[in-house]
């Protein structure tokens, strides 16, 4: 039986906070950013997560948190005796108090969707951890309700701004490995039971989903990203080691539009202990392999026509992630600050996160069917963000 937990409920009124004007019958918030382009953060859920938020932002000139709220009154304790940042309990009181611009959403997987829907009526940005939601039925209503009220959304897929990965993706655009033949992303890492009892939703269905959804999450946006829109998918998922109810292992091949094939391999049921998280493609004239933990170290650089300016540098400036805790996540504030600011699309806009959700929809609708999935389609058979 999936384990339920309560939604998260904030005691929210219809208290007018904003100025509004009407404008063809659409609700539009006079969200304007500070003439000294200072953007204030505000962090809904105060867990291990929110350590990186707070290292993050906290070197950034143009940027700041202003408060933090967890339904946990120690979890909000705790934060604000660590920080000196005011938490609340209370997410209408700490909006009110703090007037920030933009709302991180770091709870739990499964309340993703939900927080950002309680928490619309308030107009302000919304910057949330992946997954973006976990059904795609509440991420297509999120963004209508984005739009509706001209409100920015930004998904953290900070590997995007790993310099290996700039690099591999600058020469994809730039046409280096000719016709694409395979991209492969492997998860293998080491999750045990201790891992998922810390969170009684790790695991879950209805709140997490399995590795596929949690830790592969990012590995399979960076796929997309890439390679481009997926055509069709086959997938199989199993759970050999872990005492939960979704995947701790899980395989798929997919058919990109361009004609290229992909693997996807994950699981955390790696043993003793972690062993990578890598993305490779090849090409008729070129191979890249990005290895390390995390899509963070530049392992194979090779093509057969040269780029002088590219390769001279590649391996002393770009073949690592700087040794600097939340570095990543750094450079994706930068980007949330630069698109509000200056009104531009943010390198990770809702839309963006919603295709890698799409994607694990389609593997588990796979392995359910036990057939080739294409893309677009409506999920019948896949279990994730059901409750039960």
């Amino acid at each position: 039986m999936a384990y339920k937990i309560p939604l998260l409920k904030f005691v929210i009124t219809y208290t007018n906070l904003f100025l509004y004007r009407l404008t063809k019958n659409v609700i539009i918030a006079h969200i304007i950013v500070d003439k000294a382009k200072h953007i204030r953060f505000a962090l809904v859920g105060c867990g291990a997560i929110a350590n990186k938020h707070v290292t993050a932002i906290g070197r950034l000139d143009n940027a700041s948190i202003c408060g933090a709220c967890d339904i946990d009154p120690k979890a909000a304790q705790t934060f604000q005796q660590k920080y000196g940042i005011p938490a609340y309990t209370d997410a209408q009181k700490m909006i009110e108090e703090t007037d920030p611009h933009v709302l991180n959403i770091l709870t739990p997987s499964g309340l993703h969707g939900d927080n950002i829907m309680e928490l619309m009526k308030f107009n302000r940005n919304f910057v949330v951890e992946k997954p973006f939601a976990l059904t795609l039925s509440q991420i297509d209503k999120i963004l209508e309700e984005c739009d509706k009220r001209r409100i920015k959304i930004f998904v953290i897929k900070q590997n995007r701004f790993n310099p290996p990965i700039v690099k591999l993706k600058e020469a994809l655009d730039k046409g280096r490995f000719g016709k694409l033949v395979l991209a492969t992303v492997r998860v293998r890492w080491r999750r045990d039971d201790k891992y998922y009892k810390e969170k009684p939703w790790r695991g879950t269905w209805a709140y997490d989903g399995g590795v596929l959804t949690n830790q592969a999450s990012h590995h399979i946006d960076m796929l997309i990203w890439l390679m481009g829109q997926v055509e069709s998918v086959m997938a199989k998922t199993a759970t050999h080691l872990a005492d939960i109810e979704a995947d701790d292992t899980g395989v798929a091949i997919l058919k990109f539009k361009n004609g290229a094939l992909g693997v996807i391999e994950a699981t955390t049921a790696a043993r003793p202990k972690d062993l990578e998280g890598s993305v490779s493609v090849l090409g008729q004239k070129g191979t890249v392999v990005v290895g390390g933990f995390f899509m963070n170290e530049l392992q194979t650089w090779e093509f057969e026509d040269k780029d002088e300016q590219m390769d001279a540098d590649i391996w002393k400036n770009y073949s690592k992630v700087p040794a600097v805790a939340a570095w990543n996540h750094t450079e994706f504030f930068k980007d949330v600050i630069e698109s509000l600011i200056y009104d531009k699309q943010g390198l990770v806009g809702g839309i963006e996160g919603r295709k890698s959700v799409e994607l694990i929809h389609a593997m588990y609708e796979s392995v359910e069917t036990q057939k080739e999935v294409f893309l677009s389609f409506i999920p019948k058979r896949c279990r994730l963000g059901v409750i039960k």
